[in-house]
């Protein structure tokens, strides 16, 4: 009679049916003196239970303490003061916004003039400087090389000076390890913090690791450095090839073709055959026209993007819902944000389970070319060796070369100040900007008249590519001493 009961036949179907979690609940005890000193606030978010752990962690482990700021901490740190920028058109002092501290090679976000009231020496980031976002998206991390000493960054950037100059590696790669950046983003009790000031270093600990160990792991993050600073000098010099061969005049320089040059506005005329069943202004902007243009004249032959010889295939992936779980549980997603970062930072993680079968149609391989097309638009990079198998996010469009003797040079006119008006011509869209792959495989290309030229320039885009796979092996190479010699140590 036992086994005919309703509650236990309904019990034995739920156990049947039960699936293991793919990321486990998370749970701690927490003092009723915590829970006073939080303000009497019994939700589980104040209480962050995997930076309380960090810390006992870090205070519990093989090394003494130390504080990284505060007057007897490691480093000495600052945020410029408030300033109203004068924007001008073009200058000597671009100026570069905090989120792109961590791309690879950033671009400024625009150009200020000389009058503008601020101390712009003071705004200039320096050599061997570690450099940190403190409001908005706050703790990304950056190390001051060649490709961004003595650049003009706003004053919302925490300057992170060590006293002791070879610490700067190890103080930058601990921050940037999971358990020091669970620690920088919370205060004492655990709670997420909304905006760091130096004040806020005094309070976060750090391992004093020997000697030996640091100065291994700051030699390491240093060539790491070095090798995206030779990347971005090979593709200064591909770049260069191709204004070179092309006879190029700066793109400010192209005479176009405006019906009232004198005018507040931009003013042209278009030609009813060539609306091409577009009636918006931004399709048919004279300098687009211009450049294409110069192209059919210095270059054998101008093609477009979807030529067989170029790509063999252009994918738009289409909208999906998503369901995230945590690192170790899922797949690594990237969004159009990241595109510009080696490892890009807080990177989201697809469901294996519950997206199976998408998840292989929308990975990537090494030298697939990835655009962003919603949104800011026009973003181009080559996908590196270490982002195989990631997944981009279904808002960037997908560039399959036809081969590697192709990928890297398609790579360098796209991502080119003359490639990018050709790709955002296409832009459509009352609210959210966007384009297509239909768009994207109209782009138009030239072929170069001296072939090895034109090799040199693929070559010099493959090889940049290959230096920033082994900066990104040789800084997860430090991060692993961090935690294996320092934080996990035993």
């Amino acid at each position: 009679m036992v086994n005919e009961n309703v509650a236990y036949a309904l019990k034995e179907d739920i156990e049947q049916s039960v699936e293991i979690a793919e990321s486990p609940v998370k749970y701690c005890s927490v003092a009723l003196s915590e829970v006073i000193k939080k303000g009497k606030r019994l939700e589980a978010s104040v209480f962050d239970v995997e930076a309380k752990r960090a810390r006992q962690r870090i205070e519990h482990g093989r090394y003494p303490v130390k504080m990284i700021g505060g007057d007897n901490g490691v480093t000495t740190s600052y945020v410029c003061g408030r300033f109203k920028r004068i924007w001008v058109e073009k200058s000597d002092l671009p100026i570069f916004q905090p989120s792109t501290i961590t791309d690879v090679y950033p671009t400024p976000d625009g150009y200020i003039s000389h009058k503008t009231r601020t101390n712009i020496e003071e705004l200039r980031v320096r050599a061997g400087q570690i450099l940190m976002t403190c409001s908005g998206t706050i703790g990304k991390l950056s190390y001051v090389s060649k490709t961004l000493e003595n650049k003009v960054f706003s004053h919302d950037l925490l300057r992170i000076n060590c006293k002791i100059s070879s610490d700067a590696g190890y103080v930058y790669a601990y921050l940037k390890s999971s358990i020091g950046n669970k620690i920088l983003l919370t205060n004492q009790y655990g709670a997420v913090i909304t905006h760091i000031e130096p004040e806020h270093l005094a309070t976060v600990p750090i391992p004093d690791a020997p000697d030996a160990i640091k100065k291994r792991i700051h030699d390491l993050i240093i060539r790491s450095y070095e090798l995206r600073d030779e990347s971005n000098d090979l593709i200064d010099e591909a770049t260069a090839l191709l204004i070179k061969e092309l006879k190029f005049p700066g793109i400010e320089a192209f005479n176009v073709n405006l019906y009232r040059k004198n005018a507040n506005v931009d003013t042209f005329n278009v030609k009813l055959s060539d609306l091409k069943g577009r009636v918006d202004a931004s399709y048919h902007v004279p300098i687009v026209d211009a450049i294409v243009n110069h192209m059919k004249k210095f270059a054998a032959e101008v093609t477009t993007v979807e030529d067989k010889r170029i790509s063999k295939d252009i994918i738009l992936p289409g909208r999906f819902k998503r369901v995230y779980v945590e690192d170790g549980y899922g797949r690594v997603l990237i969004g159009g944000k990241q595109l510009g970062e080696l490892d890009p930072s807080g990177k989201k993680y697809l469901s294996r389970t519950k997206h199976e079968k998408l998840l292989n149609k929308l990975e990537v391989s090494k030298n697939t070319i990835l655009i962003t097309r919603s949104g800011t638009i026009g973003k181009v990079v080559l996908v590196p060796k270490h982002w195989d198998h990631w997944i981009p996010s279904d808002h960037i469009i997908r560039i399959v070369p036809a081969n590697k003797d192709i990928a890297g040079y398609l790579s360098i006119f796209l991502a080119s100040e003359y490639g990018y008006p050709l790709i955002t011509r296409f832009t459509y869209g009352s609210v959210v900007d966007e384009i297509d792959d239909t768009h994207v495989s109209s782009i138009p290309l030239p072929l170069l008249k001296n072939a090895d030229v034109q090799q040199r320039i693929n070559d010099l885009a493959l090889e940049a590519n290959e230096k920033r796979y082994e900066a990104y092996k040789i800084e997860q190479k430090a991060l692993q001493i961090v935690d294996n010699d320092v934080i996990f140590a035993k």
